[in-house]
């Protein structure tokens, strides 16, 4: 049949078989931009979703174990933790013969290991006489070339495809693996435990103050769930704070529940100098608040937005803050997923600090997540796609924050999500950089958007040091940055811990209060 597509009563085309549309509904809940109305007699397929992200979850899942499975069969494999093996799973690629295809030939260089999946092979070697002598059958489960991976290029004998309907294997070079294979304990142990003294001290330090307490200065920013407001203590006009105020039956109407209540359980126990803290929660009938500390330097957006753009320095330097924040939630297995400019807030010292923990998430090692969800102009190819994504997800989005720094915009911008996401799947490299992009930082943009999350440089073996380590960060004081004493590329202008100059103006809220919510799904907030 035939529909056609109109808005606010405007004809805009029509569409016939084999059309798709909304599209971006089975990605994330959205308003429809777009009438679809029934020219004649239909037929559609639909699927909700929920469905279709159960689907692509279900099946990524199940991927990802057998292929696991197989691995540790293999000796070389079967001692590596859980989480190496699921990003070696991740990169093996299905190949596929046809019966009587060579698929090693005896004496030839390679660096392939194959694992079978579907199908036999058999094993052949051919001795002086040039006779090939038969040696064994190999089937599913069944592994070869290993001695590639470990160095051993010469192949030692044949391998022929004997199935009748062809042989499927899963195959990995020695490159990849050898990206992938690392000590990664090493990285997990670099932080020890010692936000736990912090933490308690803090809550000493917050655990009898109220939320009449607080004195009400001004707006700071006006949020998807309410606001951010500027206050300080009645009785201490020392320092200042920052609530974040959220409305309830909004949480509940948007299904944001679990969100805000992983953002409490990152925020509570995080301890960084490059991520905003949190001294302590409250709540009423009405909203959850979130009493944090206050960054009076402003949005980095703000400043980004009046300069047009940033030089290599300064992009550098803020690049550097975003890469410890990142280390210190990564060495937790914590993945952020919500990279950009407006949650990067400036303290008074100029030091950039990560803010916004509402898609934060800590993952089990190894383990992907679904939920579609971030800024279109950062979200990683992996997330449109639904197979799953994990920390490898920021690594693509500070490649773009650093793009946008660089030029003052996003590097994959549409004029639609749609388009966006469309221009995103074309990949980095059909994108045109400027020439003020100098070529160290472009490639170190590049490297962190590689299509193949496991080819995203922080996420190989080397893990975020990599990125430390990279050109465009040659003779960066890291310590410095770590311990504060490297001076900040541009010092905000704050003359009081009231004052509030650095912040756009915002009218007070036109909803009024919003209706109570008692269903105690926030008991633990």
């Amino acid at each position: 049949g035939r529909v056609e597509v109109s808005r606010e009563g405007k004809y805009l085309s029509t569409l016939s078989g084999a059309k798709v549309l909304g599209e971006l509904a089975i990605l994330y809940h959205c308003q429809r931009t777009a009438t679809i109305t029934a020219a004649t007699d239909c037929k559609l397929w639909a699927i909700e979703r929920q469905c279709f992200q159960t689907i692509m979850m279900r099946t990524g899942l199940i991927r990802q174990a057998e292929y696991s499975d197989f691995l540790k069969s293999v000796p070389i494999f079967k001692n590596l933790p859980e989480d190496t093996l699921c990003k070696i799973s991740d990169v093996l690629e299905e190949c596929y013969y046809q019966k009587g295809d060579y698929i090693i030939r005896q004496g030839a260089r390679g660096d392939t290991f194959f694992i079978i999946s579907k199908g036999q092979v058999r094993v052949t070697i051919r001795q002086d006489t040039q006779e090939e002598k038969f040696i064994r059958t190999l089937g599913k489960g069944d592994f070869f070339g290993e001695k590639a991976l470990q160095g051993d290029d010469l192949r030692t004998a044949n391998i022929i495809c004997d199935s009748p309907e062809g042989v499927t294997c899963l195959v990995i070079d020695r490159d990849t693996f050898n990206q992938l294979i690392s000590n990664l304990d090493e990285i997990r142990n670099r932080y020890n435990d010692e936000g736990v003294s912090q933490r308690k001290k803090i809550y000493e330090e917050f655990r009898e103050v109220k939320l009449s307490d607080l004195r009400v200065i001004s707006t700071l920013g006006v949020g998807g769930f309410g606001r951010v407001e500027l206050v300080q203590l009645a009785q201490d006009k020392s320092r200042s704070f920052a609530l974040k105020q959220m409305k309830k039956a909004q949480i509940v109407e948007t299904r944001q529940q679990q969100h805000i209540m992983s953002e409490k359980e990152i925020m509570s126990e995080a301890n960084s100098d490059f991520i905003v803290k949190l001294f302590k929660t409250f709540k009423d009938r009405k909203y959850l608040y979130m009493l944090m500390e206050s960054c009076l330097g402003g949005e980095l957006w703000t400043i980004l937005r009046d300069r047009g753009h940033f030089d290599d320095g300064t992009t550098r330097f803020y690049t550097a803050c975003v890469v410890e924040a990142f280390d210190y939630l990564h060495s937790r297995n914590i993945i952020y997923r919500d990279l950009k400019p407006e949650n990067l807030l400036l303290d008074v010292s100029g030091y950039v600090k990560l803010v916004d923990f509402g898609f934060a998430k800590k993952l089990q090692s190894g383990r992907k997540t679904w939920t579609f969800c971030g800024t279109p102009e950062y979200v990683a190819p992996e997330v449109i796609l639904n197979r799953g994504h994990d920390i490898s997800a920021d690594y693509w989005s500070l490649g773009v924050l650093m793009f946008e720094l660089l030029t003052g915009t996003p590097p994959f911008t549409g004029a639609d999500p749609m388009r966006t996401y469309n221009i995103i799947l074309k990949g980095i490299d059909a994108i045109e950089f400027p020439r003020n992009i100098t070529r160290n930082a472009s490639a170190l943009i590049k490297k962190l958007c590689r299509d193949n999350p496991t080819e995203r440089l922080g996420y190989q073996r080397g893990g975020i040091s990599e990125i430390q380590k990279h050109k465009w960060f040659d003779g960066f004081y890291w310590e410095g940055l770590r311990n504060r004493s490297l001076p900040p590329p541009i010092l905000p202008k704050v003359q009081s811990v009231v004052d509030t100059a650095n912040f756009d103006d915002y009218p007070s809220d036109p909803d009024g209060p919003p209706p109570d919510d008692l269903s105690g799904w926030d008991d633990d907030f």
